[in-house]
Order: C-alpha cells, then sequence, then structure tokens
C-alpha cells in the first residue's frame, strides 16, 4: 500500500499556552494530508465539487502519543486502508524525524452537495484503488 507524505511545520498559532501544538491543531494537520494525497493523484476537491460530490469525515479515531512544539517539522503520512463505492478508510501518521506522534484512523464518505450518500466515480475509484 502506498504512503503519501506531506511535511507540516509547526507555528505558534498552532500552539496553546504551554507551547504544545493544541489538540484540534492536528485536525487540520490530518486534513491537508488527506487534501494533498488527492492533490496529488490528480483528484481536487473543486473538481469533485462541480460534479455535486464532496468527502464528509463521518469517523475520526485519533491517538495523541507526544506532543509537537513550535517549528518542529512533522510529516502527515495517509493511506488508503479500506475502500468501498461510497467511503474510505485511512490511516494518518504525524511524525517527527520518524517518531510517531499522533495516529488517526478516518472513515470518509462521498455525499452529494446537495444532501445524501453518493458512490465515488469510476475514475476516482480506479485512482485510488491503485493506492490501496
Amino acid at each position: 500500500m502506498s504512503m503519501h507524505s506531506f511535511p507540516v511545520r509547526i507555528y505558534y498559532e498552532d500552539t496553546d499556552f504551554s507551547g504544545n501544538v493544541y489538540h484540534a491543531a492536528y485536525l487540520k494537520f490530518f486534513e491537508r494530508g488527506r487534501t494533498e494525497f488527492l492533490r496529488d493523484m490528480g483528484i481536487h476537491h473543486f473538481e469533485l465539487i462541480e460534479e455535486g460530490i464532496a468527502f464528509a469525515v463521518r469517523k475520526m479515531e485519533i491517538d495523541f502519543l507526544a506532543p509537537a512544539k513550535i517549528d518542529d517539522l512533522l510529516v502527515v503520512e495517509t493511506r488508503v486502508v479500506e475502500m468501498t463505492p461510497v467511503r474510505l478508510v485511512l490511516d494518518q501518521t504525524i511524525l517527527r524525524e520518524g517518531t510517531v506522534l499522533t495516529k488517526a484512523q478516518v472513515l470518509v464518505v462521498a455525499i452529494k452537495t446537495s444532501g445524501g450518500p453518493v458512490r465515488l466515480p469510476p475514475g476516482l475509484r480506479t485512482r485510488l484503488q491503485g493506492e490501496s
């Protein structure tokens, strides 16, 4: 299974009063990793929206193992572990110099921008199957 990597630098705005990354900031980092994973496969959110399709996070399980701090350079890794016609299960990991700081398993579903589930377009499924 192919792993996608995306670098993230920690800025002051990402931290809390203790100097550690605020827990909700990890959600942004995971989102950026998923977006860049798709972008690197030639899948762009604006094109999906033009087709009336969007992705929505249905469920996310996060394990915070160690804190990230200001100025850290992190890597967000994203990998498809399961796919059905309407959903993806992704494993995502945030690392600092090879050390795992945070892990997440994310269930993403395809929805119509007007509401309700929708099947992933065949071309999109084909590209994603090449990653799983």
